[in-house]
């Protein structure tokens, strides 16, 4: 028996990655394919590849392609989505096996640590979302934090705005200092991308969009509130310790963690910024596939359904 047969045995009989069988042997992987290439030629008939063998190796080749496409940080379900995009017929399942048979790990779950300070003597907002993550247009609920990313040349602080209805980040601002200048920065970045305060300003104030965050100080400031306000924007507030009642904002955190940070050492805040900046503004936007957004980018979503919604404004 071939060494290459061998390989391709092992996985089809007992599911042993290929990858794995070609490392331990000492074989490139690059080798296997091209034996695998052959196998698919005239002397295929012989019997060397089977039908199931050739399907699954068109399979592990798409998923890798896309893998790497998506920068090593879509998991299953989104490369499916990918893969059916570009006119493949498999199942959610098929694509997971694949990734396993393949060693492909998009990413683990962590969580941070929180940044919030509370000011008891603040004013105290009502929690107007209680944990109801969706909305019905755009412009109804955003949600905001702020994360810290370290680099060698100290910390640089995060304010985000997202918007509920496609997860689409309006806001992205940072500092080096997480305070409310840092807050009220982010809100107008987010109030210019929706087209100004005219755009979303509405008369009703109980129509008015919900601005919810944590209870941390930065956003019981009083310039912070003040700003709101002159937005025509209403606070609304979790419960102080609770990660729950802002998950949304703390998705996007653990997504920017594990999908850059974790990837990342940088030596400047400028060199940060930069690529937090173009991950978020970029992949996270328009490439990124959210479940929340019937497993589109936010800005396609936006896209595909705006003749659809209910008026934003």
């Amino acid at each position: 028996m071939s060494v290459a047969r061998f390989i391709a045995d092992q996985r089809t009989n007992y599911q042993v990655p290929h990858t794995l069988v070609c490392a331990l042997l000492g074989v490139s992987l690059a080798w296997f394919y091209k034996w695998i290439a052959r196998a698919n030629g005239p002397g295929a008939a012989s019997g060397l590849f089977t039908d199931a063998d050739r399907r699954r190796d068109s399979v592990d080749r798409a998923v890798a392609v896309a893998f790497t496409k998506a920068k090593g940080l879509h998991g299953s379900p989104r490369l499916h989505e990918d893969l059916r995009e570009a006119g493949w017929q498999v199942s959610g399942k098929t694509v997971a096996d694949s990734m396993r048979r393949q060693g492909l790990v998009a990413r683990v779950i962590k969580r941070r640590s929180g940044l919030t300070r509370q000011d008891k003597t603040a004013a105290k907002f009502p929690d107007l979302v209680r944990r109801d993550f969706t909305a019905p247009a755009p412009n109804r609920k955003w949600v905001g934090d702020i994360t810290e990313i370290p680099t060698a040349q100290g910390k640089l602080y995060l304010a985000t705005v997202i918007d509920l209805y496609s997860r689409r980040l309006l806001g992205a601002a940072t500092s080096k200092h997480p305070d409310a200048e840092l807050a009220c920065a982010a809100i107008r970045m987010a109030v210019t991308a929706r087209g100004g305060k005219e755009a979303i300003w509405r008369e009703d104030e109980a129509e008015r969009v919900i601005f919810h965050t944590d209870r941390g100080s930065t956003y019981t400031a009083t310039s912070f509130t003040r700003l709101c306000t002159e937005l025509g924007l209403r606070q609304s507030m979790g419960q102080v310790g609770s990660c729950f009642d802002n998950a949304a904002a703390e998705a996007f955190f653990s997504s920017l963690e594990w999908e850059v940070l974790s990837r990342h050492e940088f030596d400047t805040r400028a060199q940060a910024r930069a690529v937090v900046i173009d991950w978020a503004y970029g992949f996270y936007n328009h490439q990124r596939r959210h479940s929340a957004a019937g497993m589109m980018s936010p800005v396609a979503y936006e896209q595909s359904t705006a003749a659809s919604v209910p008026d934003a404004a």
